[in-house]
């Protein structure tokens, strides 16, 4: 008995000393506010706001008086209350001096949350351009999913990067193009609330493609105003967007419809006869337990034509100009429709569960030529790859705090699966898009994940250690509907991915970090079978050692040293429908950026980056990596709320890189410009934006490619690009009710 009424008392001595009180953190609209930072100015005990803007802090009592800051917000002071402790932060013009460092390995979402504010996206092209170091190209017309280039990877489109949108996975999986194909399209600029990212392999939440990094993007919750805007510009481009607020500036729940029209014809000779449509509607609901519930639904579809990349020699010769064409019949069509409802329920002030559940319906078609009469010399190389796919899956995490006198400790839980179903996954000779001369590749496509993974953070006053583990199960099933004889062909395979990282935090204004975790991406479906089961799943495996660091109230330092190591791998090369080995690489480098508040208004902001990528495996002078980027640049000037002016000029820098192997071919590198400035009166806002200020001539996509032309007799491997668009202006005019 005697031990039992020890244990009370300790029980009763440990909670006396650590009183914790909760509440939650809105705006003036009612939003949720995550991230704000709440210090007790009595006892010193500080905390944050989790994803559902709520917060508990320890050795606090009635009557303590809290100071909370947020970005974007006023700093207020509340006194803690017998109720429910709900603070109303006012808006404001954003402050870099309120930024505080959180002891947290996401803590570099700072970064964009600064960059959000000060320079807002208004393309879809721009929001991946919110993630320092990362490069996109266009070369199919507009309609394609861009290439993406990230820390010395020609990530194509997306095989080492994951992306996802309200918990809805983007990347696609075996895809007819290429793997790991991510279209964001689908998201409206306008509504995204939130980015956030994070590179390398040190995160448990993260599993498939996320080896050079992940993104996520958040959609609003809730609109402040209804608007509309049209923009108009060169090359017979026109968009428009509509935000509709359907429940008006309610507390408890919210409505809204986005929708999105654009066309142009593109600065090329043969024109794009681009077209797509997008439509958003979203309902969000607070209940009475203060659990966040939110279903959306969304459909997506774009036409286009495209010129396709040229060749080097017919622009040297003058045979076409740099927007001219070879075979100007690519182009394609897709679309996409979504349904995704998610849940965030608390379940006590330390205790959260936040799930989502999603179905995606996928049409993809697309023509290309990127050989001209290489293989086929009287009908030409035009391919078409299509399929037909259904997404379905879900997502849960558990959150769980544990406080001590002298360590708290944050456990994640976390379980989901996502299954994919294609039908005629198709690669084709065809000709003038009408003709199918041959069927080279034909199958469904069955594959699923399932995975968990347990994530943890002990704080130990300055010291966070976060040791965290991914399981990972994957099934593939692959039909092959041009063998004789019926068949489904099967592969299973399971991966362990352990993370280890520690964050040291001197103050709130300084930390320092050492990340190092296993990753890993799936390879295409049709790959594993083929290969017998061997090399499904790449291992990545990767070191981060960097800082964060506030020298001044309004500066913002980042830096970091990074290693990637990429396990031997076969590719499926969706445009020939054959398997090419990929042998082991290494990749390392350094990022630096920086962030600077000059006054109230004016922001300047830059960030640099270095990679050394070489294949391991090869000899010296033969082991560069295509395509990868060596040395990048992006920064700029931005000002806002100036006079009711707001607007920027950015830059953006990309060195020349090796196109092969042996860098006997060079992409040439370049250097881009733009500006854009708005002017706000009353409920209407102006504006100008123009892309390639100083009508640079520059490379947006380029490969080294061995084509032959209908007139030559031999083939040559050289250069073939897609323009970047040269000088480009566009007027808008939004209006807010």
């Amino acid at each position: 008995m005697k031990y039992f009424f020890t244990i009370v008392l300790a029980f009763l001595g440990l909670v006396s000393y650590s009183q914790i009180q909760k509440g939650v953190v809105v705006d003036q609209f009612g939003n949720a506010i995550e991230n704000a930072y709440i210090v007790n100015m009595n006892s010193e005990a500080h905390a944050h706001t989790n994803e559902l803007g709520m917060f508990s802090i320890d050795k606090s009592v009635v009557g303590n008086v809290l100071i909370v800051t947020a970005l974007g917000h006023k700093k207020s002071s509340y006194t803690l209350g017998n109720a429910e402790n709900r603070i109303l932060l006012e808006g404001d013009i954003f402050r870099l001096d309120e930024i505080v460092i959180q002891q947290q390995l996401s803590a570099m979402n700072v970064i964009s949350k600064i960059d959000l504010q000060t320079t807002p996206v208004n393309s879809s092209q721009e929001i991946l351009r919110k993630v320092p170091g990362l490069f996109i190209g266009q070369h199919a017309g507009g309609g394609k999913a861009e290439q993406i280039f990230l820390r010395g990877f020609d990530i194509d489109h997306g095989t080492d990067i994951a992306i996802s949108v309200d918990g809805m996975p983007v990347n696609m999986v075996s895809h007819a193009h290429g793997q790991g194909y991510a279209d964001l399209h689908f998201v409206i600029p306008e509504t995204v609330e939130k980015i956030d990212f994070g590179k390398g392999t040190y995160y448990a939440s993260k599993g498939d493609f996320a080896t050079a990094g992940y993104v996520t993007f958040q959609t609003k919750e809730k609109l402040e105003k209804s608007s509309i805007s049209i923009e108009a510009g060169q090359f017979n481009t026109l968009r428009t967007v509509g935000m509709f607020n359907l429940l008006g500036n309610q507390k408890k729940q919210s409505a809204y419809i986005a929708t999105e029209y654009i066309l142009t014809d593109g600065p090329f000779d043969s024109p794009q006869n681009f077209n797509r449509v997008n439509l958003l509607g979203k309902y969000s609901a607070v209940l009475d337990d203060n659990s966040k519930f939110s279903v959306s639904a969304s459909r997506f579809s774009s036409t286009w034509d495209a010129s396709g990349q040229i060749p080097q020699r017919l622009v040297d010769n003058g045979t076409i100009s740099r927007f001219g064409s070879v075979d100007d019949t690519e182009g394609g069509t897709t679309s996409r429709t979504n349904i995704n409802a998610s849940l965030s329920k608390p379940i006590d002030e330390n205790t959260y569960l936040k799930a989502n559940a999603f179905y995606s319906k996928y049409d993809f078609e697309l023509y290309s030529n990127f050989t001209f009469f290489l293989e086929d010399p009287i009908n030409g190389d035009q391919i078409k790859q299509k399929e037909n796919r259904s997404i379905y899956g879900m997502n849960a995490e558990l959150n769980r705090k544990v406080k001590s006198n002298d360590w708290d400790a944050l456990f994640q839980l976390g379980v989901g699966f996502r299954a994919d179903a294609t039908i005629d996954t198709e690669l084709s000779h065809t000709l003038n898009r009408s003709i199918t001369l041959e069927n080279i590749k034909l199958g469904d496509i069955d594959e699923t994940n399932a995975f968990t993974y347990l994530n943890s953070e002990f704080k130990f006053g300055k010291l966070t250690i976060n040791p965290a583990v991914r399981l990972d199960y994957f099934k593939f099933n692959y039909r092959d509907k041009l063998a004789p004889i019926y068949n489904t062909q099967t592969e299973t395979e399971v991966k362990v991915s352990p993370k280890l990282n520690f964050i040291y935090s001197q103050n709130n204004n300084l930390q320092f970090f050492v990340k190092s975790g296993i990753g890993f991406h799936s390879n295409d479906a049709r790959v594993v079978v083929q290969n017998n089961g061997k090399q499904i799943l790449p291992t990545a495996i990767g070191t981060d050692v960097g800082t964060i660091w506030k020298p001044f109230p309004r500066l913002i330092v980042n830096s970091a040293l990074w290693y990637l190591y990429l396990q031997q791998e076969f590719v499926y090369v969706g445009d020939a429908g054959i398997i090419e080995p990929s042998g082991k690489t290494r990749r390392m480098g350094a990022d630096l950026g920086l962030r600077y508040q000059l006054n109230d208004w004016l922001y300047f902001d830059a960030d640099a980056n270095y990679t050394y990528a070489r294949s391991i495996d090869e000899p010296s002078g033969q082991n560069y990596i295509p395509l990868a980027p060596d040395f990048t640049s992006t920064g700029g000037l931005s000002f806002q709320k100036w006079n009711g002016l707001s607007g920027g000029l950015r830059y953006r820098y990309l060195k020349s890189r090796p196109a092969n192997e042996d860098n006997s071919i060079v992409a040439k590198g370049y250097a881009i410009a733009d500006f854009n400035i708005n002017y706000e009166f009353k409920s209407v806002t102006f504006g100008i934006s123009i892309e390639n200020l100083l009508n640079t001539k520059w490379n947006e996509t380029q490969f080294a490619t061995e084509s032959r032309l209908k007139e030559e007799s031999e083939s040559v491997e050289e250069i073939h690009f897609t323009p970047g668009t040269p000088f480009f202006m566009k007027a808008r005019i939004t209006y807010k009710f």
